[in-house]
């Protein structure tokens, strides 16, 4: 696929960002409503179905636990400034145990090349507290669109970004 069709496609972008990183941004939230955000190292193999090991005793694990419900983020942070791209999701998390363990497993940690060790199901069985985790994605918004990203850049043309006014100077974009 050429660059243009993949800068035109916001679906071959979101799919570009995934396929090229390691880490999602989890964001969960605890009983009492407080957010929380956790960098894993996940492994998908559908874009849909996220997975990642945790013990059971993290943050993120014990809100998973009370409120499935979550956010997530994919960037590649080493990009130029302002040039960053992003895959926001919303997504329902669970803890894997039977076959679901089994199948996650199939997946996670994904093809060597990405320099993960794999793990085993009765690694992720009691007593350890390490678990398999999946977020099923049930929303996404599509990376920022490029007529956007034009117009941000042209904003930040004409600002001096040494000056302490500049309201979008260290912003990132997305």
């Amino acid at each position: 696929m050429s660059t243009k069709s993949v800068q035109q496609d916001p679906g071959a972008i979101a799919r570009a960002i995934l396929d090229s990183n390691l880490y999602m941004t989890l964001g969960t939230v605890d009983e009492d409503g407080r957010p929380w955000i956790s960098p894993v190292y996940y492994a998908t193999d559908d874009h849909t179905d996220f997975y990642w090991t945790s013990s059971s005793e993290a943050t993120h694990s014990r809100n998973i636990a009370t409120r499935p419900q979550v956010s997530i983020v994919v960037f590649d942070s080493q990009v130029p400034a302002y040039t960053g791209q992003a895959v926001y999701m919303s997504a329902v998390a669970e803890e894997l145990a039977g076959t679901d363990l089994d199948r996650g497993l199939a997946v996670y940690p994904g093809p060597a090349e990405r320099g993960a060790s794999a793990v085993t199901a009765e690694q992720l069985r009691p007593p350890s507290v390490m678990r398999l985790y999946r977020a099923r994605v049930s929303q996404t918004l599509d990376p920022l669109p490029e007529e956007l990203r034009a117009a941000v850049s042209r904003a930040r043309s004409r600002l001096r970004p040494s000056d302490p006014r500049d309201s979008l100077a260290g912003r990132p974009v997305g």
